[in-house]
């Protein structure tokens, strides 16, 4: 049986019950035109009977705690096939076939780690079937699509209705906040937030730019995925201890996790 990852709670309980840190910035947009055009939207949209994913839309909030912050992954919306999405851009549950995107991502943290000869001697190459990301989020890398929830079958069938004005605030929030943080992002509709970063982060956070991984785009020029050495060079501008362990269960000799930098 596959996962239910359909929304059946009310979307004002799970904004209500947003972590404290993240609060300053939910609260505001909840009561704001845009946040309550949303919170009547998605609730239209779910008594005419639609179905809407994930179940958990702030996800990233709930995982990843503000002042650890370390790494920003930006998605544009959830996936629109049942089962898939979870609350966490690119993210699958545990058991669910990894789509196309989140493949190359996972193949590109592989190459990158075989480039940097820290790859364990004898290990099978990373498999697809390890597509939930949560040990990411719980390191401090935050996954946060732009519009944070859809309905299925249909791709972005929930931009420009509120969620936008809320993540934009998000991403201004953390950008403004102190400390150095590195920024993913993939694909023009991420790259678009980039001067919003620039202007709020005075210069101190780390900006990597690469095409959307989706096979249509991930090897096309001016700016392949496949080969952006983006895990690479988040670790080495991060530093030790701050570095992410980016391979999914990977443990080497000693029983702790890989780290490459």
């Amino acid at each position: 049986m596959g996962v239910d990852n359909r929304l059946r709670r009310p979307l004002s309980a799970l904004l209500e019950a947003v972590p404290e840190d993240w609060s300053d910035v939910v609260q505001p947009w909840r009561g704001s035109a845009a946040g309550q055009r949303l919170q009547a939207f998605v609730q239209a949209r779910l008594a005419g009977g639609a179905t809407v994913y994930p179940d958990s839309p702030l996800r990233a909030l709930a995982l990843t705690r503000r002042a650890g912050l370390r790494v920003i992954i930006l998605g544009q919306d959830p996936y629109h096939g049942a089962g898939q999405a979870e609350g966490l851009a690119f993210s699958v549950p545990a058991g669910v076939a990894v789509p196309p995107s989140l493949r190359n991502i996972l193949a590109e943290v592989a190459a990158e780690a075989v480039a940097e000869g820290m790859a364990e001697v004898g290990a099978a190459p990373a498999k697809p079937a390890a597509g939930q990301l949560g040990a990411w989020a719980d390191q401090g890398v935050l996954l946060l699509n732009c519009v944070l929830t859809v309905e299925d079958g249909r791709p972005a069938s929930h931009a420009r209705q509120g969620w936008e004005a809320l993540t934009d605030a998000l991403i201004g929030a953390v950008a403004s906040d102190p400390g150095g943080k590195v920024f993913m992002l993939w694909g023009a509709h991420a790259q678009a937030k980039a001067p919003l970063i620039s202007a709020l982060g005075g210069g101190r956070h780390l900006l990597l730019a690469a095409n959307h991984p989706s096979p249509l785009s991930a090897r096309r020029p001016p700016l392949p995925f496949v080969g952006c050495g983006h895990f690479r060079a988040a670790n080495a501008w991060l530093g030790a201890p701050r570095r992410v362990s980016w391979r999914l269960g990977s443990q080497p000799p000693g029983g702790q996790t890989l780290l490459y930098s």
